[in-house]
């Protein structure tokens, strides 16, 4: 069965300057509460969230999604303004970095009106992106003038029929186009972001790397996480970055780095050259003692842990209280008191307990 690429949402926002976009009403400074560290039970502190605009990709990863996908009625997911309320707040109580995922984030119209007022909120110290990058030679420019300071681009290999193959649907050239525009656009903070399977794409790690280091950006390959049902078992593809570093040392001196971009890459240094490898190993290396991360998804869940099914659903209170910032503040801090201890990925790579797909849950 052939699956059409998805054009950006058919039901837009109103455009930027609408009143139904304006932000929403918020106390003077000096009526605010003190900002409240977010913090969990377990003594980590949340500065960081992951935030779903979109359930939509104009891609079908097939370790991401269904090949056969049902996207949410637009009347259940986010509005712009709403996103805006969730970043807002967050960025009040305390958050610094905020990462805008999807699905695609970029097939959501009216995207760079809403990056453009997360940027400027005062208190927000860094405004990312992760992208597929099927749209960034049309966008890289204004991602750049609206504030986003790094981009994480989605490659999972160099192949073009493979590309089109792990897609669905994809063009290799296209995203390579958008990783020139991005790269023209002046972005100095850009990655790679690979995902690990086995038998799939496990040859190309190397050639990956050499890619990464000729164009002088970074690179991080991942563990297949098990989120959602694909349609096959995920054990047979598992790939880990132990094996993963001992192939990429068969080609290249890696030297451990101490720096971290914010997140749970683990980075090695190539010397001589600018472009650190980094290793996502949420089966391998749990990183979950020192997760400082919350993700929100597109219909409004926020998610405290990544490998768990609990959530605090805050559209309901976003649409109940338009006007009143408290019970927002309220609902995420007490979200807090559900962040698991950790996730245990072992066991469920043929059975996934999570049932909700990465693009729901924001990549």
């Amino acid at each position: 069965m052939r699956i059409e690429s998805l054009p950006p949402d058919d039901v837009a926002d109103p455009p930027a300057g609408d009143a139904t976009l304006r932000p929403p009403q918020r106390l003077p400074t000096d009526q605010r509460q003190s900002p409240a560290p977010l913090i969990d039970r377990y003594g980590r502190q949340v500065s960081y969230i992951r935030l779903s605009i979109t359930d939509r990709c104009d891609f079908r990863c097939n370790y991401c999604m269904a090949e056969e996908m049902e996207f949410l009625p637009r009347a259940q997911v986010l509005t712009l303004e709403e996103c805006l309320r969730v970043a807002s707040t967050f960025v009040e109580l305390g958050v610094t970095k905020v990462r805008i995922t999807g699905g695609e984030p970029l097939v959501r119209h009216n995207v760079v009106w809403l990056l453009q007022r997360i940027a400027r909120l005062p208190g927000l110290r860094e405004l990312v992106m992760t992208s597929n990058g099927s749209q960034l030679e049309r966008f890289a420019p204004e991602l750049r003038a609206a504030g986003v300071r790094r981009l994480n681009i989605s490659l999972d290999t160099l192949q073009p029929e493979r590309f089109r193959q792990i897609t669905r649907v994809g063009d290799l050239a296209k995203v390579l186009r958008g990783l020139d525009a991005a790269q023209a656009a002046g972005f100095d903070g850009l990655k790679i972001n690979t995902v690990m399977i086995r038998n799939v794409n496990d040859d190309e790690l190397i050639d990956l790397v050499d890619f990464a280091v000729g164009r002088r950006i970074d690179i991080s390959f991942i563990e297949q996480m098990p989120l959602g049902d694909v349609g096959h078992a995920r054990d047979n593809r598992f790939f880990g970055s132990d094996e993963a570093l001992a192939r990429l040392q068969t080609r290249h001196v890696l030297v451990p780095s101490a720096e971290s971009s914010g997140g749970p890459a683990r980075y090695w240094r190539i010397p001589g050259s600018p472009t650190r490898v980094g290793f996502i190993s949420p089966h391998s290396h749990n990183f979950c003692d020192t997760c400082n991360r919350v993700r929100i998804t597109a219909r409004g869940e926020l998610y405290p842990c990544l490998g768990s099914n609990g959530a605090v659903p805050l559209l309901p209170i976003l649409r109940a209280h338009p006007l009143e910032e408290e019970p927002l503040r309220a609902a995420i801090i007490d979200g807090m008191g559900i962040k698991a201890r950790g996730h245990d990925f072992g066991n469920q790579m043929a059975s996934p307990q999570v049932l909700r797909f990465m693009s729901m849950t924001g990549g």
